[in-house]
């Protein structure tokens, strides 16, 4: 009976002693819930970001495609603009050249010159009208839309400062023709005096 009164207080004294977790911890046991969700999370996240790099390719391109029209508008901003000159130049050549040629103060000598200044003006505005027709039509010159949209702003230029220069010259022309008429007055005044 010592004996086993010996190996119960050894017993108490050992389940005393020890933690409260250990006396009842048992098996483990493993969670596959966890496991399982996070598996999931990590699929649907791989889905995201696989559509995200799809959706970035697409905005690229479509960021590039805007750029094409946007030089492409740009070009037929600038031939538009270039048409409206040559047709202002056109113009003002027809009107202002007959008005200058039919004064009675431009004398025979002076009438080719005149004409002949007009003339080169327009010449070169027609030069520039096939250049332009070139650029936008052969696949020989081998330009990219931006380059192409920057000659064509060159050539507006230029037919901008083409109508400047017609313009320079009618007033020019209409002054000497106004001098002129003013000295023909003063000439042939009747004097009373």
């Amino acid at each position: 009976m010592k004996l086993k009164i010996k190996l119960l207080g050894i017993a108490l004294t050992f389940a005393l002693l020890m933690p409260a977790g250990a006396a009842c911890q048992g098996m483990p046991v493993y969670d596959n819930t966890n496991f399982i969700s996070f598996a999931k999370s990590l699929i649907e996240s791989a889905k995201q970001t696989s559509q995200l790099l799809k959706t970035v390719q697409f905005l690229k391109t479509q960021k590039e495609n805007i750029e094409k029209v946007n030089n492409v508008i740009k070009q037929l901003k600038a031939v538009r603009d270039i048409a409206r000159n040559n047709q202002k130049l056109f113009d003002m050549v027809q009107n202002d050249l007959r008005e200058i040629l039919n004064s009675p103060y431009i004398k025979s000598d002076e009438v080719n010159r005149v004409s002949e200044s007009f003339n080169s003006i327009i010449e070169s505005s027609l030069e520039g009208l096939d250049y332009i027709d070139q650029i936008l039509s052969s696949n020989n010159l081998k330009m990219t839309d931006a380059e192409r949209a920057e000659v064509l702003k060159g050539i507006e230029l230029q037919s901008k400062e083409m109508v400047a220069e017609i313009e320079a010259k009618t007033k020019r022309y209409r002054e000497i023709i106004a001098f002129r008429e003013m000295q023909d007055k003063i000439n042939n005044r009747e004097t009373n005096y």
